[in-house]
């Protein structure tokens, strides 16, 4: 689906697919040299952003907020990212390009401050998970917390005192994990209390406190998101943290698909002055026209590239050092009727693991860790036809799925991704009208930042929790004069929030303007 029109805003000297060569040379940062003069909107742009994801997007739109003039570069058609909606399959059928479930975009400090959920309709389920399981049997993660144990029998109580003070604390937690980890913490027993646990379940403790396999398999499916081996500390905290969402706030779909968070924040940066300029791939910094300040939605492979021999040997040093992790090769499928799983339940779930046992979603994910593929693979799945009738036309479905790969694998998933459903619901191939499948190497040929097929822009690790893409309180400026890194390579990491790009501009803001406090977003 091509960008609406009135995202397509190059500026008079310029055209989407033509931009002017930028000063010459590639400054580094020299302090004591540096001048800091106010904003200034009379000598053409003051800042760029390269990449129209959600993190580029909210970093255009905090700096337009604050009286800059800005500008994007996006070298696709369509804006968006890995957040972009689509017909992929079928006329009619609108599907999500990469996300589509969006835990963190009611927790986003960014989000919160620029109103999200007033701009957009963020349906929030009952069900925020199900898990299919052998038998005709399902976990089911209601939002209503107290519900979701009375359904796991005799581990409900295990599951109340794993996650209840989580939960209960989902503020200092969002904290945490924004980017409190570049600080010292304000919430120091809620970071022991969930250090604690994700010690327990990242180790080889993680079946302790449960007896039964319902509750378990439930939890993995979480873990299973981050791409790694099971179980590990960093897929335990990541995991934790999402089931804890899924009790508090929920787990949000928003209406028309992911494109409507895309959409609402470039409506806001088009009405605070900014343009966006679609098909426009920019290979070298040099390209760019001249503006104080650029901000780069890429991962740090390219930041190499765009610098052209600039970085000092000890930051380039460092982005080669970063890595990347395995990937995903996603197949979308247009419905001629609902899935038809087993389980009731879960015919009400918009969001599912499909994967079986925790048993066997760790046998899967290990695999993919040793660079294979898996027999029978953990497969994400959403179902968001059942809450959003704009997803498809009348009685008709979609279905948002994806498995874990090798990076770059050039494997086609799709008899894979439907076998394993056909598993938990027999009769799902005979109401299959069209699929669209992606291999982790197309995935990164649509967005350069899913390097691989790794759609978190580099690998969950315990190490790069603190080092995305370098350990420091301030991870996001460059020793490039007035360049900044906004994408999810940088922390807090992965997941549509914009805390990124959030952080990036506020950096931005304050050494290159003066300007230290945060600009009104809201509406």
């Amino acid at each position: 689906m091509p960008a609406p029109a009135q995202y397509r805003r190059p500026a008079p000297e310029t055209t989407p697919r033509t931009v002017r060569p930028r000063r010459p040379g590639l400054r580094c940062r020299n302090e004591s040299t540096r001048e800091r003069p106010g904003v200034t909107t009379d000598q053409g742009l003051d800042a760029i952003v390269v990449g129209s994801g959600p993190n580029g997007l909210a970093a255009a739109v905090t700096l337009a907020r604050a009286g800059l003039r800005v500008r994007v570069y996006e070298r696709n058609g369509q804006i968006g990212g890995g957040a972009a909606t689509a017909e992929l399959t079928l006329p009619g059928f609108h599907h999500d390009v990469g996300s589509a479930v969006h835990p963190l975009a009611l927790a986003s400090e960014f989000f919160q401050r620029f109103g999200l959920k007033d701009r957009i309709e963020l349906k929030v389920p009952e069900i925020s998970y199900g898990h299919p399981l052998p038998g005709g049997r399902a976990g089911v993660a209601w939002r209503d917390l107290e519900r979701t144990a009375s359904g796991l029998g005799r581990d409900g109580a295990a599951w109340l005192r794993l996650l209840g003070p989580l939960v209960r604390n989902i503020n200092a937690i969002a904290e945490l994990t924004g980017d409190a980890l570049l600080r010292v913490p304000r919430h120091p027993l809620t970071l022991a209390s969930f250090g604690l646990r994700t010690l327990e379940q990242g180790g080889p403790a993680w079946n302790w406190r449960f007896t039964g396999d319902t509750a378990p398999a439930l939890l993995t499916g979480t873990f299973a998101h981050s791409i790694g081996r099971l179980p590990s500390p960093s897929t335990a905290g990541a995991g934790l943290t999402l089931a804890a969402h899924a009790h508090a706030g929920g787990w949000p779909l928003p209406t028309g698909g992911s494109g409507a968070i895309v959409q609402a924040l470039a409506d806001d940066l088009l009405a605070h002055g900014g343009e966006i300029v679609t098909d426009a791939e920019i290979t070298s910094l040099r390209e760019l026209p001249p503006a104080r300040v650029v901000l780069l939605d890429v991962t740090p492979r390219a930041l190499i590239d765009l610098a052209d021999g600039a970085l000092p040997a000890r930051y380039l040093k460092a982005m080669k050092r970063f890595r990347y992790g395995n990937a995903v090769a996603k197949v979308d499928f247009a419905l001629n009727g609902p899935v038809p799983w087993t389980a009731d339940d879960l015919r009400r779930a918009p969001t599912l693991h499909v994967g079986g046992t925790r048993a066997d979603q760790a046998r899967a994910e290990n695999a993919v860790a040793r660079g294979r593929h898996a027999d029978s693979p953990y497969v994400l799945a959403a179902q968001p036809s059942i809450l959003d009738a704009t997803r498809a036309p009348a009685t008709k479905h979609t279905l948002w799925t994806y498995t874990h790969v090798p990076a770059g694998s050039t494997r086609d998933q799709t008899e894979q991704i439907t076998r394993q459903i056909e598993r938990f619901a027999p009769g799902f191939r005979d109401i299959i009208l069209a699929s669209a499948g992606q291999t982790a190497a197309q995935m990164q040929n649509h967005n350069p930042n899913h390097v691989g097929g790794d759609i978190a822009a580099g690998a969950i690790s315990m190490a790069q929790l603190v080092r995305r893409p370098v350990p420091s309180g301030d991870p996001w400026r460059t020793p490039l004069d007035g360049v900044y890194l906004c994408s999810s390579s940088t922390s807090p990491g992965p997941g549509v929030h914009g805390m990124c790009g959030y952080r990036a501009a506020l950096s931005a803001l304050a050494h290159e303007y003066n300007i230290t406090t945060p600009p009104d977003l809201s509406s």
